[in-house]
């Protein structure tokens, strides 16, 4: 139970961090695109998270390339999606974590989930759709982000396997997070080459102002060699669906920083979406927790 709690915290912190990163994110996206940001941003994870490649061992190497396409396909699609519709709306789509990965794990795993974490996330999508309600129809960016957001469901869910698989010889997170790193800056290397055939936008950097740099700076380090590392932990004390329920609290984080740095209001209804959120957190919580195991033997 203990342990749990810590991994709650830990992921808490991983979606404060994920709320705050909207501003970094809009002000880079000014100069650079969604490739280029990728690239960047763990180019210079890598340049903490490197070192760890020494000593990797082969299960945690495995894991790690394997969550890192995933991650680099949700990280991607993502930003597309952000490029072609509303903020509003990608933040909604996204925050539909929340259902999608109950529902993949019932389909491809046969998990099965008690009342309480469905009345949950019910509470945490009516959260969302009063926080991020908009009349206008459905487009392109909505369709990217929608398939970023099943991308991301995988991830998490893939993060639980691994967990069940390894309970035995628990695999080291940072580790884990520096192979995640090295194969998201490859697939961001490939992509900008198959699409440019060079890489002679580098030298542009030297004209980003300090505040770019600054915010290519907390995304690289903070958001990624922090949040990668603290996500993989608390992940291995805490199951996919409440992890999912933690993770809609993304939209509140992002609101409450959009509030203090941009000035921007939520109105009553997204206030009262925001409190359903932290509400559903709370009552996912009060239940029994579930333990992760090792799955049966062959």
């Amino acid at each position: 139970m203990r342990s749990e709690r810590f991994g709650l915290l830990a992921l808490l912190v991983v979606t404060t961090v994920w709320g705050t990163t909207f501003p970094a994110m809009k002000l880079l996206s000014e100069h650079l695109d969604a490739l280029q940001i990728i690239w960047l941003r763990f180019a210079l994870a890598l340049l903490v998270l490197a070192p760890l490649w020494v000593g990797m061992r082969p299960k945690e190497r495995l894991w790690g390339c394997a969550l890192g396409l995933l991650l680099f396909l949700a990280f991607w699609l993502q930003i597309e999606g952000l490029a072609r519709t509303s903020s509003n709306r990608n933040a909604f789509v996204t925050g539909l974590n929340v259902l999608v990965v109950p529902l993949i794990a019932m389909v491809a795993l046969g998990r099965r989930y008690g009342w309480r974490l469905w009345a949950a996330c019910a509470m945490a999508f009516a959260g969302m759709v009063l926080m991020f309600h908009e009349n206008g129809p459905w487009n392109l960016g909505d369709s990217l982000t929608l398939a970023s957001t099943v991308f991301y469901a995988v991830y998490i869910l893939a993060l639980e396997e691994c967990s069940r698989r390894t309970v035995a010889h628990p695999l080291r997170a940072t580790r884990m997070a520096a192979a995640q790193a090295t194969v998201m800056c490859a697939c961001a290397t490939a992509l900008l080459l198959a699409r440019d055939g060079s890489m002679d936008w580098l030298p542009s950097l030297g004209k980003l102002q300090t505040s770019s740099w600054l915010a290519l700076v907390y995304l690289g380090f903070v958001a990624s060699v922090v949040v990668v590392t603290l996500q993989a932990w608390g992940q291995q004390r805490v199951d996919a669906m409440r992890s999912a329920i933690v993770f809609g609290l993304e939209p509140v984080f992002a609101a409450l920083t959009a509030w203090v740095l941009l000035g921007e209001r939520l109105g009553w209804s997204g206030l009262g979406g925001a409190a359903l959120i932290v509400a559903a957190l709370v009552f996912s919580q009060m239940g029994p927790p579930q333990r992760i195991t090792a799955p049966p033997a062959a």
